[in-house]
């Protein structure tokens, strides 16, 4: 092979591939929009009130559990990144149609965490492993674990701290009133761990 076959091999082979990279990362943004997309039509579809605390239940943190559970840790914070940059630009994306005031409200704690929180949980959540109902049920555990840790534990940490902050109630009683949202969200991580255990063979091929 001479010199310039060589070159013109080369160049071919660096094409091929910075058209591959485009392509994934045009894929990566496309799922991360997606996601932002669904996270504003979690909040649009209606909030359920919890007496004894301003933070109502949504299905968001499903949405954020289906983020993690089906894409990159990348993917997913930069799906959670776009939907709280266009509620800070102003857009009405935030429960009840509020925007940039949700966020130095009692919700801003939740929603600031939704970004730690998927990012734990999509890094947590492992491989996985789909071949048998055993490492299907095996997966689904897995996935359950990371949803709590990460969308769960984390997004409640942030919750608590920053609400407590903003509002001058002690950190004990702004714990005990959101007490409410823990069986909906156990709820939530055990439905997004099945349907994603039982998917993600498709998904991540």
């Amino acid at each position: 092979m001479n010199a310039q076959h060589r070159n013109q091999t080369l160049g071919t082979v660096s094409r091929t591939a910075d058209a591959t990279r485009a392509r994934r990362l045009l894929i990566s943004g496309a799922k991360a929009l997606l996601f932002a997309g669904l996270m504003w039509a979690s909040a649009a579809a209606g909030e359920i009130p919890v007496p004894g605390t301003p933070v109502p239940i949504t299905l968001q943190t499903f949405v954020v559990m289906l983020a993690a559970l089906t894409l990159n840790w990348r993917e997913a914070g930069s799906s959670v990144a776009m939907y709280l940059a266009a509620g800070a630009a102003g857009m009405p994306v935030f429960a009840g149609g509020a925007s940039t005031a949700a966020l130095f409200g009692p919700s801003a704690g939740f929603l600031v965490g939704f970004l730690p929180g998927v990012i734990v949980a999509a890094l947590l959540r492992g491989k996985a492993r789909t071949g048998s109902t055993g490492q299907r049920a095996l997966t689904s555990l897995r996935y359950f674990g990371a949803s709590l840790v990460g969308c769960v534990g984390v997004v409640y940490a942030f919750g608590f701290v920053i609400q407590s902050a903003l509002t001058g109630a002690p950190l004990g009683a702004v714990a005990l009133a959101s007490m409410g949202f823990v069986a909906g969200d156990l709820v939530k991580a055990a439905v997004a761990s099945l349907a994603c255990a039982g998917f993600s063979g498709l998904i991540h091929r």
